[in-house]
Order: structure tokens, then C-alpha cells, then sequence
């Protein structure tokens, strides 16, 4: 697998080119279509998102979160490590999984201030298409997989929250937070 060249600094910026949607809105909630042919345009939007992120302390981000409806995600769990590539993964899908889970607390950009407990595979492979457009394969594993499927989920119109299988204390935390839990879809496992 071949680590991106952007040339993204990663820096908080005051005015970030994106605007991160929030748990509420319909945009988060619609499947991305699959990217037809990885262009300037695209790149320059995986630029932008990979700025918002930094700017935004997020360890991933996806299209969807930005109001794009297209399967676009960036991943940078070493975000404090200058010399670390960032991922950028269009149309990721994963190809295998492994069968052990674990429980990690997430949270998003999109719900600010809400960590949950979610159950997620600890290993999985996934083939994707580079910012170059080339087809790639990798292989993550604990927090990278975790981060990966996150974010794939945005893809898919599933928010983390959904994940959720201790309702009591996501309402409690969703309701402290401002977010209300009508606007969690919960999905069985």
C-alpha cells in the first residue's frame, strides 16, 4: 500500500474550508455513491476534508460528514506525528474481517463531546482506490480498524450512536451533549 502525498500540514486552522455537519441533519443519514474516477477535484476535496479534520482534533473523517455525498474517507490515527501519512480511501470496502471484536469507546465529529462504547471487529482487510485513482489493499488492525469502519459506516448513512447497545447511557450522554435520541437508528450487533 502506497502512503498519500498530500501535502496537508496538520494544524488546527481558525477558518477551516469545510463545515462538519451534525447528528440532526439529513446528510449524514443518505448512502455516497461510489466515486466514478478519482480526478483534481476529488483530491482537492480529500485536501480540504483532511484540513477540516486536523483543524477539528478527528482522527477520521467522511465525505458525508461535509455534506458530500460521494464514498470518500480520511484517516490519520498518528495525527500528532508530522512525518505519518495520512490515509485517503475512496470507495473503501471491506473484504474480510475477523471474526474477534472488541469494545473501545468512539466518538465523532458530527457528535461532538459524546463518547460511547462500540463493539467492532479488531482486524479487517479493505481494498480501496488511492488518491491516484489506483486500486489498493490494506490490512488494519485495533485502532486503525476501528477508525476505518467509523468512517466507513458515514457511507452507509450509519452514525456510531447506532452502534450504541447501552441506551441508557446514550440518551443520558446525547441529552447532555444538546443531540436528541430521535435521531439515532439503531442497528442490531
Amino acid at each position: 500500500m502506497t502512503a498519500t502525498t498530500i501535502p496537508v500540514e496538520k494544524k488546527k486552522l481558525k477558518h477551516p474550508p469545510l463545515n462538519i455537519h451534525t447528528l440532526g441533519d439529513k446528510v449524514l443519514r443518505q448512502p455516497a455513491k461510489r466515486v466514478a474516477k478519482v480526478d483534481s477535484s476529488m483530491r482537492d476535496l480529500a485536501y480540504d476534508m483532511l484540513k477540516t479534520m486536523y483543524s477539528s482534533d478527528g482522527i477520521g473523517l467522511a465525505a458525508p460528514q461535509v455534506a458530500v455525498n460521494k464514498q470518500l474517507i480520511v484517516v490519520d490515527v498518528d495525527s500528532e506525528n508530522a512525518a505519518a501519512p495520512p490515509l485517503i480511501l475512496f470507495n473503501p470496502k471491506v473484504t474480510r474481517a475477523s471474526k474477534e471484536v472488541c469494545t473501545d469507546k468512539e466518538g465523532c465529529l458530527s457528535i461532538p463531546g459524546v463518547y460511547l462504547d462500540v463493539v467492532r471487529p479488531t482486524a479487517i482487510e479493505i481494498s480501496f482506490k488511492d488518491e491516484n485513482g489506483r486500486p489498493q489493499k490494506l490490512q488494519a488492525a485495533d485502532l486503525l480498524a476501528r477508525c476505518i469502519l467509523h468512517e466507513m459506516d458515514h457511507l452507509t448513512g450509519v452514525m456510531f450512536v447506532d452502534r450504541v447497545n447501552n441506551q441508557l447511557a446514550l440518551t443520558e450522554e446525547l441529552q447532555k451533549n444538546g443531540f436528541s435520541a430521535r435521531d439515532v437508528k439503531a442497528i442490531a450487533g
